[in-house]
Formats: structure tokens, C-alpha cells, sequence
């Protein structure tokens, strides 16, 4: 009796609020492609997003789309060409792959393709299924004593790691970061571990900034109603001085119109990868422009995601990363 074909279950969005269960069929992989058997999936807030929402910004789900981009797995199957992976190795995913190598790839920014795919951004389907097939050049391999979960969150690790540095984060700087959420989180702990002498963490919610003290936030600020001009004062106050780079990860516009006020001369405020709220939160001027043009101030923006994490070795844990 032949054994049972394994089922490829998977995680779909169809539309605003249309989540289903489907048996999808396990993909064979191209020449330069790994299969995956997948273990661990992070939930992250864009998948929130077309679930409930059917849309990030532009990017909208017009046909069935598996959700999950952190991801970890085990390697089942190789492409004929891949050399550096086989059988049974685990692996974490980076999700942005380029199809072509274009002008971006060759100047090392390939995360800016406009050919790149990227699991679980419409129309391309991500990895929340139970096999998966992926670019091997694209597929890292974990060391022992790095779990699958930890694996899984070397996505969203990499997405502070990078905002930190396109920010210029180093020794000595004082570093404000808007936003307690898990990219927020993130962008403190690589702030902490670029050297930087002073953080401090903004946010409306008490429970958030609580994790952000625990996971080493100097100082944390809940906002309320505070003007933009208002939230400027108590950070500096906080801080001594205005930050030399300013995180901006929650996308409200008072926030980031905070940041400007904040930010030296020649200094960046800079912007990780979020999605502008619908919603406009204050009456004020949309773009503080003459303020940002008085200091010569500079917006940098980040899109995920670079190869930005340290080399998974056993002398170098993930827990080590950020102590």
C-alpha cells in the first residue's frame, strides 16, 4: 500500500476578512530553488493587514494569497544547481528575493528590485504552509543553538538592524525611537548594540513601553494628545539634548512631524518600512518643512530588507546579538 501523499496545508487570504484553510500542492524547485519544510512562522502585522483589510497601501489582494514572511524551515529537496545546502540543513528565509539581476543588485541594493519577490506582498505567496519552496541563495543556515523561533525572528531583527543603519546609529549617540511596537523593539536593540549611550521609546500604550524598559529603553514617554512641538520638549528633556537620529516607526504623522523638531542640524530623522495611517490624528501642518529646511535635516527612508545579520555562527548566539 503506497504511503499517504503529505498534504501542503496553507494559510490563504482571499479578500478583507476571508481567511481560509487550503490544501495547496507541494511545489518542486527550480535549479537554483530549496524545498522547505517549514517549522516556524512569525504572525506579523501586515498579514494582520490583508487579512483584515484585503491592503497595505498599494498593495492589494486581488487573487488568493498565502500569508507569512518569518519564517524558518527544514531543507527537504535541492534545485540541481544549489551546492551550498542540502537535505536536512535548517535554515532561516530572507523574503525578499530579486527575479533579475538588475541595476539595484549590482549596486549591492537588491532589496529596491522592482523584479523582487516578496512572500506574502500581493501578488506573490508567502510561506505560513507546511512546504515551501525558496531562492537557496536566499536561505541561511542556523547553527545549533539557534531554535526555528529564533530563526523566524531573524526577519524582523534584520529590519532594525538595516533601519539602524541606513539611520547611522553608533557609539555615543542619543537615539529617539517612536513607536514600542516589535519593529520599535527591534530598532532599540540594535540601537543599544551599535553603541548607542541613550535610548528613549515613545508610544501610546503603558504595556508596550513596559516591554521597551525591559528590553533596555534609557528612557520612555507615553503620548497622549501632545502638539508635536510638545512631544520635542519632554524628549529633549529627557535625553539632555536632541537625539542625533530619530527612528520613526509608527507612521502617525505627529510622530513623525516630532522627529523633525527633534532632529539636529545635518542629523536624520529616518523612517523604517510602515504604511501611513488613513487617518490624519491632529489639525496641524502636514510637513513641517520649514523647520526640516532651517537645519538641513535629512529623511532617510528603509525598505525591507538587506542582508543585515551577523554571521549565524555557534561563537555567536542570536540571544548575544543585543545584549
Amino acid at each position: 500500500m503506497a504511503a499517504a501523499k503529505p498534504e501542503n496545508l496553507s494559510l490563504v487570504v482571499h479578500g478583507p476578512g476571508d481567511l481560509r484553510l487550503e490544501n495547496y500542492p507541494i511545489p518542486e524547485p527550480g535549479p537554483n530553488e530549496v524545498l522547505l519544510k517549514m517549522h516556524s512562522v512569525g504572525i506579523c502585522g501586515s498579514d494582520v493587514h490583508y487579512w483584515q483589510h484585503g491592503r497595505i497601501g498599494d498593495f492589494v489582494v486581488k487573487k488568493p494569497m498565502v500569508l507569512g514572511h518569518e519564517a524558518s524551515g527544514t531543507v527537504v529537496k535541492v534545485g540541481s544547481l544549489v551546492r551550498h545546502l542540502q537535505p536536512g540543513d535548517r535554515v532561516a528565509i530572507e523574503p525578499g528575493a530579486p527575479r533579475e539581476t538588475d541595476e539595484f543588485c549590482k549596486i549591492g541594493r537588491y532589496n529596491l528590485s522592482p523584479t523582487i519577490f516578496f512572500c506574502a506582498t500581493p501578488p506573490d505567496d508567502g510561506n505560513l504552509c507546511r512546504f515551501y519552496k525558496h531562492n537557496a541563495n536566499f536561505c541561511y543556515k542556523l547553527p545549533d543553538n539557534v531554535t526555528f523561533e529564533e530563526g523566524a525572528l531573524i526577519e524582523p531583527l534584520s529590519v532594525g538592524i538595516h533601519a539602524c543603519r541606513r539611520a547611522g546609529v553608533t557609539l555615543g549617540n542619543k537615539v529617539l525611537v517612536c513607536g514600542a511596537g516589535p519593529i520599535g523593539l527591534v530598532s532599540l536593540l540594535a540601537a543599544k548594540a551599535m553603541g548607542a549611550a541613550q535610548v528613549v521609546v515613545t508610544d501610546l500604550s503603558a504595556s508596550r513601553l513596559s516591554k521597551a524598559k525591559e528590553v533596555g529603553a534609557d528612557f520612555i514617554l507615553q503620548i497622549s494628545n501632545e502638539s508635536p512641538q510638545e512631544i520635542a520638549k519632554k524628549v529633549e528633556g529627557l535625553l539632555g539634548s536632541k537625539p542625533e537620529v530619530t527612528i520613526e516607526c509608527t507612521g502617525v504623522e505627529t510622530s513623525i512631524q516630532a522627529g523633525i523638531y527633534l532632529s539636529e542640524s545635518n542629523e536624520e530623522v529616518h523612517e523604517p518600512y510602515h504604511e501611513l495611517p488613513k487617518q490624519r490624528t491632529h489639525s496641524i501642518p502636514r510637513n513641517p518643512s520649514a523647520a526640516a529646511s532651517s537645519k538641513e535635516h535629512g529623511e532617510v527612508g528603509s525598505h525591507p530588507i538587506l542582508i543585515t545579520t551577523p554571521p549565524l555562527t555557534p561563537r555567536r548566539p542570536l540571544a548575544g546579538w543585543a545584549s
